[in-house]
């Protein structure tokens, strides 16, 4: 039986440090090809008498540092047989509105062929804003916390007061817990809210779910789910990035159906499930992350998560291709 020919793997994201590095491993270890190129690389040519959008991106190698002077080379999109999509940096409104335009544009067929994208555009989308993922797992029969999402202060004061008065007020979009604040007190609530409305910003007002300080990560990969338990001592917040420590866990199998039923309804191969804890009743459904990290998993876990990734990113374009 002749060897299945080995991939070629594009990262969207940058092209340096410890998740890139390790992806680097993972398929050079499977006999795979794969490169990074930088979101703000991305550029489209429309010929005039042609029917194909062409999408093109500065690829280069991958490597632990950051490395400036690295040559990149100039790359279409459908070079690649698949395309694992990492974290955007900050950008204007039309830079980000472009990015995710040109990996819809490459989803939809309309370049010459489209390479297996992980995760897709509308997935990112519905991911990385909260009242789009809130809206979605409410829809779909999840536990959430109570949660009001709007635009002016006097709204948002009256979801403070139907709330209970102790809350969580978070940015529609971000993650690692920043820009999250708990709000416990009315006159802080009316200065907070003053200052999201000057600044135009939508207001996200969410029920604070005692104890708070502690969540479950469910990692999903493919069909496979890792689970691991967050705590932090010191903040409500169990962000690895606001100083929760990690543990593994074992989850029973309707946990592990939960994070694989969330995931399916986002059509998301690689992501992340969180679920709060709360005193009285089952966990509740916080955030689902399309463009999860894995180093504090990995930290607590013995087999090579990078490995999962890239075995799950190729099988799922083979399968794809009918392979």
């Amino acid at each position: 039986m002749s060897a299945r020919p080995k991939q070629r793997l594009l990262v969207l994201g940058a092209p340096y440090g410890w998740h890139a590095d390790q992806l680097r491993q993972a398929a050079h270890r499977m006999g795979h090809v794969i490169e990074a190129a930088p979101w703000e690389t991305v550029s489209g040519t429309l010929a005039v008498s042609g029917k194909d959008c062409g999408l093109h991106a500065a690829a280069q190698p991958i490597s632990l540092q950051e490395h400036p002077s690295e040559p990149a080379e100039a790359v279409q999109f459908t070079d690649y047989d698949a395309v694992l999509t990492r974290t955007m940096p900050v950008g204007s409104l039309e830079q980000v509105t472009f990015r995710l335009a040109a990996l819809h544009a490459l989803a939809d067929g309309l370049a010459d062929r489209c390479p297996l994208i992980v995760n897709p555009p509308r997935s990112l989308e519905w991911a990385i804003d909260k009242f789009a993922t809130q809206a979605r797992l409410s829809a779909a029969g999840c536990p959430t916390p109570a949660t009001r999402v709007v635009q002016t202060r006097s709204e948002a004061m009256q979801a403070f007061n139907r709330l209970g008065g102790d809350c969580v007020v978070k940015p529609i979009f971000g993650g690692e817990g920043r820009g999250v604040m708990r709000v416990t007190d009315r006159q802080l609530a009316w200065t907070c809210f003053s200052t999201l409305e000057q600044l135009n910003k939508v207001i996200l007002v969410q029920a604070f779910v005692p104890p708070g300080g502690s969540d479950l990560r469910l990692l999903v990969i493919g069909e496979r789910v890792l689970a691991v338990r967050r705590h932090n001592a010191n903040d409500f917040r169990s962000n690895a990035s606001a100083g929760a420590k990690t543990e593994a866990v074992e989850i029973d199998s309707a946990m592990r159906e939960l994070a694989l039923q969330v995931t399916r309804r986002f059509k998301l191969t690689f992501a992340a499930v969180d679920l709060i804890d709360q005193h009285n009743g089952p966990p509740l459904v916080l955030e689902v992350n399309s463009i999860p990290g894995w180093k504090a998993t990995q930290a607590v876990y013995q087999p090579s998560i990078a490995d999962w990734i890239i075995e799950t990113l190729v099988e799922a374009e083979r399968t794809e291709n009918h392979e």
